[in-house]
């Protein structure tokens, strides 16, 4: 689970939104957290393949107003799969670690 390792973090209470976080793999595979804002999950997808972030290694969502969290980076990984299939291409090298490693991900 992406959540190992790091402290429980806390949800913001307000508007109720979702918002998205990209975590990234810095430098000798240490995490790096990126905040993207973004309403729809399909922003999230779009920025991954387009390569807007390096070296992917999780999704988490926040919804500030039922207070929860999600890990969703295995249904992610599956999506980019899925389109990469239906258009016949292979998966951006990029995101070859995040989809492999997020699919094959043991509980997620």
């Amino acid at each position: 689970m992406l959540w190992s390792g790091w402290r429980t973090p806390i949800v913001p209470y307000g508007a109720d939104q979702t918002v998205y976080l990209v975590v990234e793999a810095g430098p000798e595979r240490r995490s790096r957290q990126t905040a993207v804002e973004r309403s729809d999950l399909e922003s999230i997808i779009t920025d991954l393949m387009s390569g807007r972030f390096g070296n992917p290694v999780g999704i988490l969502a926040f919804n500030t107003l039922e207070h929860w969290t999600d890990d969703l980076s295995k249904d992610v990984a599956r999506e980019i799969q899925c389109r990469c299939d239906i258009e016949g291409d292979k998966i951006p090298d990029h995101l070859v670690d995040f989809v492999g490693d997020s699919i094959s991900r043991v509980g997620g």
